[in-house]
């Protein structure tokens, strides 16, 4: 296997620490950010967890945060797990995260509920592997090292895709790394692969450094999750003011998969991502994305990931993860398994 030179991938880590962390069942930072600025107007005020580049660019880019009849305080998080944090402890009343860190709360007993969902493609779910590495397909990983970040959605997904080829985590050197790191040891050749998610996905693969060995279509749910805290959902005012959130939430995804190019340009803008990089992703995954209920179907998806871990060792204990989920703000949309958008397949140079 030829040797990269880490120089020519270190320069992405800075922008994609800031990203997408929410995928993670750990962190290497596990604080927020100071306070955030506040939107809207009234006595009622949500306090919501974020990352950068997320809910509030996203509803502010659509024009969502216009006219608000309730307050919205925003604080920014590293990561999905000390979002989970402040919901459990009240801090914080609603946070988008992954599909992985609600498994984890819920394992802790967490005082979280999961309220809203949206579902999208797993192209950027991706096992990569240097551009000129020998490994064709996901079984030729036997014996080699993979690295990924230990409880993310990556770590899920590489279990999945492990199993569908007929491995198992025996089967290979697992190296547990955060992404910073495992970036850096993809680039100087130190790991055979790489599981990831999206924007890493996306930057990797339009720097020219590495191409996708499998990606989590068919083996990973895809899912966005929206979590609140327990309190917040029994306080009536708040409850339906996280209701109208939700919908402006959702109406704010729709508004991206329109305007595909003007969201890239906000998003890149505010996270340090390169445009073309940041355009990428949101065709493969972000973009995708189609606000769906929370239904029996998340259930199960998010079922088999919390028994998974289980059986890892990875969480203290086996529930119910029904047990975690709310459908109140479902409403009139469309069931979890509605396919994902698409833009046509993303290129890389």
């Amino acid at each position: 296997m030829r040797r990269f030179r880490p120089a020519l991938l270190l320069p992405l880590v800075l922008p994609l620490t800031l990203l997408l962390a929410a995928c993670s069942g750990t962190s290497s930072a596990d604080s927020s950010g100071g306070a955030g600025r506040t939107d809207g107007k009234g006595s009622l005020t949500l306090d919501i967890g974020d990352q950068k580049g997320g809910a509030e660019a996203v509803l502010r880019a659509a024009g969502e945060l216009k006219d608000l009849p309730y307050r919205v305080k925003w604080s920014t998080f590293t990561s999905g797990p000390p979002m989970l944090e402040a919901i459990n402890a009240g801090a914080v009343d609603l946070g988008p995260v992954g599909n992985t860190p609600p498994v984890f709360a819920a394992g802790a007993g967490s005082k979280i509920t999961v309220v809203g969902a949206q579902h999208g493609s797993s192209e950027g779910e991706a096992i990569l592997v240097p551009k000129d590495s020998p490994l064709k397909k996901t079984s030729d990983l036997r014996g080699r090292t993979v690295a990924v970040a230990q409880g993310s959605s990556a770590h899920y997904q590489l279990i999945a895709s492990l199993k569908k080829a007929g491995l198992t985590l025996k089967d290979i050197k697992v190296t547990l790394l955060q992404p910073a790191d495992a970036l850096a040891a993809f680039a100087g050749g130190k790991v055979d692969a790489w599981a990831v998610w999206d924007p890493y996905t996306s930057q990797v693969l339009r720097a020219g450094q590495g191409r996708v060995l499998t990606t989590g279509q068919g083996v990973v749910n895809g899912l966005q999750l929206f979590v609140a805290g327990n309190a917040a959902l029994q306080d009536k005012a708040k409850s339906a003011a996280l209701g109208d959130l939700l919908d402006r939430l959702h109406r704010a995804q729709n508004w991206v998969h329109g305007h595909p190019e003007a969201w890239a340009k906000v998003w890149a803008k505010d996270t340090g991502l390169p445009y073309e990089a940041a355009l990428d992703s949101v065709k493969r995954t972000q973009g995708t994305r189609v606000p769906v209920a929370v239904d029996k179907d998340v259930v199960e998806s998010e079922q088999a990931i919390a028994d998974t871990f289980a059986e890892q060792g990875l969480i203290p204990r086996r529930f119910d993860f029904a047990d975690y989920v709310d459908g109140r703000f479902n409403k009139d949309l469309p069931p979890s398994t509605s396919p994902a958008r698409g833009y046509g397949k993303a290129t890389s140079r």
